[in-house]
This record gives structure tokens, C-alpha cells and sequence, in this order.
């Protein structure tokens, strides 16, 4: 067995947020079994782009992770309710969602 971290994933995963529900904060982790594109966006409710974490980067294998701070692009805060984050890597998509408390 390896370290922790060091293995490569064999798929695709997008990990629940956490915590969720956050307040002011939360980590969403997820895995690249390739060296890919990757986005990870945030949306509210209504579908809207509150925020782009990660917008098409080239990154390693591995588990990786972002942080988002419930701010929007202009760096407001931005009100309590249910949000989504949605990777996109490779032909990868997956959305989950997340709630923001105060």
C-alpha cells in the first residue's frame, strides 16, 4: 500500500461537499483517474453561475480539491439556500448539491 494520497484513482468521482450544510465554508473533493480539463462551477437554485472555482485548468491525476467560501464572482457573499457544484472533466459531468446556512 502507498501513503495516503499518492494512489491514482481508477474512475471519475465527485465527492459530497464538506460539511454540508457549511457555513462559511466548505471542501468539495474529487478524483481524476487522468490528467485532464477540469471545471468546477457553482450554480443556485435557479441555474444560475454563482461562481467558477476551477475554470478548465489542466490538472493531475488524483484527488484533488477546491474550497469555496460562499462568495460570488464578485466576491459578495451570497445568500443562504441550496447550491450546486458541477465538475466537468473530460466527458465527465456530475452535479451535487449543497445547502449554505447563517
Amino acid at each position: 500500500t502507498g501513503v495516503e494520497g499518492s494512489l491514482i484513482p481508477v474512475a471519475h468521482k465527485l465527492h459530497q461537499c464538506y460539511p454540508n450544510p457549511f457555513n462559511p465554508m466548505t471542501t468539495i473533493k474529487f478524483d481524476l483517474p487522468v490528467r485532464e480539463r477540469v471545471s468546477l462551477r457553482i450554480y443556485d437554485i435557479s441555474g444560475r453561475l454563482v461562481r467558477t472555482l476551477i475554470g478548465g485548468d489542466l490538472m493531475d491525476a488524483g484527488r484533488r480539491e477546491a474550497v469555496w467560501r460562499g462568495r460570488d464572482e464578485a466576491d459578495r457573499q451570497v445568500a443562504s439556500g441550496v447550491y450546486f457544484y458541477r465538475l466537468e472533466a473530460g466527458s465527465f459531468i456530475e452535479t451535487r448539491r449543497m445547502t449554505l446556512v447563517k
